[in-house]
């Protein structure tokens, strides 16, 4: 982490992105980012060659980020106001689990109080990246 990112500090974080072994954008096609300068031509080609194309987001619009938002307000309301994590591991664990009853077992009050599709087993949710 740092509070003034350059484009060297950049450069590494998109190879740190890519990275076949643990990279959070192995296997992703896509990444949006906003308008910040520290996302520069040569981040965005490094990015590219790899088959990851970047788009940006248009700052201002109201909807924007508004499924991202909720999700955000639902994982910590949810789960990390109730959880004290012991590492990353126990951080990603508790996600994973938060994603999965997100996704596919909590009621929506829109549909009856039902769930949209019942779940008969418990699916394993693949590695998500956050």
């Amino acid at each position: 982490m740092t509070t003034n990112p350059n484009e060297v500090w950049m450069l590494q974080v998109s190879r740190n992105l890519i990275d076949v072994e643990s990279g959070a954008l192995r296997d992703k096609r896509f990444l949006m980012v906003n308008r910040d300068a520290k996302y520069s031509a040569t981040f965005r080609q490094t990015l590219e060659r790899e088959a990851i194309g970047v788009y940006d987001c248009h700052h201002g619009h109201r909807s924007l980020n508004a499924y991202a938002e909720r999700f955000a307000r639902s994982a910590k309301e949810e789960c990390l106001s109730k959880l004290i994590p012991i590492g990353p591991g126990m951080l990603e664990r508790s996600l994973r689990e938060n994603i999965n009853h997100y996704h596919r077992e909590r009621n929506y009050q829109g549909v009856g109080n039902r769930l949209i599709t019942p779940m008969t087993t418990r699916h394993h949710v693949a590695q998500t990246s956050y």
